[in-house]
């Protein structure tokens, strides 16, 4: 690859990479397959909404020490088999069990913890802790992570502006916003329950996104300065993005691979966490290279068609 400071020429580039083909000029294909990703993703979420846990709706939440080690999936199946639902998480040896679900009436509850007893094991019932969570602080946990999410926008914009232009701002926080909509889309249309941790990947994503993406924009902005006249911009961003692609590469693969981990060996509690972040990263990675970069470059087009002085327009 080039030294800094001393790009390489871009036929060097595509015979550097065995498979390479051009980015830029088949950027509406990429448009085209985010729309495919995301509408159907939006029409779930006006139809049906998110399934929301106890997080948000409210729900129960049961603290039980059992006198022996248990596991998550008996637990678990001895909810199913009362007909209930929740997360369980397990601590001290597995021996503790938090367990969380709907909003349990005396009668229900009675029920479930004497199937847990027949079924998983015996429990200390002098040290039963139960709360329940009120719906009121869903929608505080809701407001915040709306709140969270519009803070590091705009910290990104303010940064990103400062250190590139506001057109890498805009289009960086298109490609984040792209992201959010998939990852959202996709549990609304398989109904995956969503909680707390659920908000934690989101942010997490935008994070991971955004750092992708300023990667490649820094090329763009080292290439775009030794630009000659008669230089094409779409092979500059083209360019570009090959040069920061093994880098993009390998960064996600390594990501993938240890929440791929996580996801299998992580138990029930971290599985939907995981999970959403397994194919946040992955959004994350392919919009950096396809989306971003293809966003900014039909931003400078749209801009450099408007008069104002000094103004040249950007040739693909």
């Amino acid at each position: 690859m080039e030294k800094t400071g001393h790009p390489a020429t871009y036929d060097e580039v595509q015979k550097l990479h065995p498979l390479y083909f051009n980015i830029v000029k088949k950027r509406f294909w990429w448009f085209a397959i985010s729309l495919l990703i995301i509408i159907p993703g939006i029409i779930s979420f006006f139809m049906q909404g998110l399934n929301l846990g106890i997080d948000f709706k409210g729900g129960t939440m049961l603290d039980v020490t059992f006198k022996k080690a248990v596991t998550q999936a008996a637990i678990t199946d001895t909810m199913k088999s009362v007909g209930l639902e929740g997360i369980v998480q397990l601590s001290a040896g597995d021996t503790s069990a938090l367990i969380r679900t709907e909003a349990l009436e005396e009668g229900k509850r009675s029920e479930l913890l004497t199937a847990l007893e027949t079924k998983v094991g015996e429990y200390d019932k002098t040290n039963i802790k139960e709360d329940k969570v009120g719906p009121a602080m869903g929608q505080e946990l809701t407001r915040n992570a709306i709140y969270a999410l519009i803070i590091a926008i705009g910290m990104m914009i303010i940064y990103i502006t400062i250190r590139f232009q506001f057109v890498f701002a805009i289009s960086g926080i298109i490609a984040l916003i792209h992201d959010v909509l998939v990852v959202v889309g996709i549990f609304s249309l398989f109904q995956w329950e969503i909680d707390s941790a659920f908000v934690a990947a989101i942010l997490t994503i935008v994070g991971y996104s955004i750092n992708d993406t300023v990667i490649i924009f820094d090329r763009i902005r080292e290439n775009e300065a030794k630009m000659k006249r008669a230089d094409s911009y779409g092979d500059m961003v083209d360019k570009s993005v090959w040069q920061t692609m093994r880098r993009s590469i390998n960064t996600v693969v390594t990501v993938l691979i240890a929440l791929l981990s996580v996801f299998i060996l992580g138990g029930e509690s971290t599985r939907m966490f995981s999970l959403a972040m397994l194919i946040g990263v992955s959004i994350g990675a392919y919009s950096s290279i396809f989306i971003a970069s293809q966003i900014l470059l039909e931003v400078k087009i749209h801009w450099s068609k408007k008069p104002r002085k000094g103004g040249k327009a950007v040739r693909v």
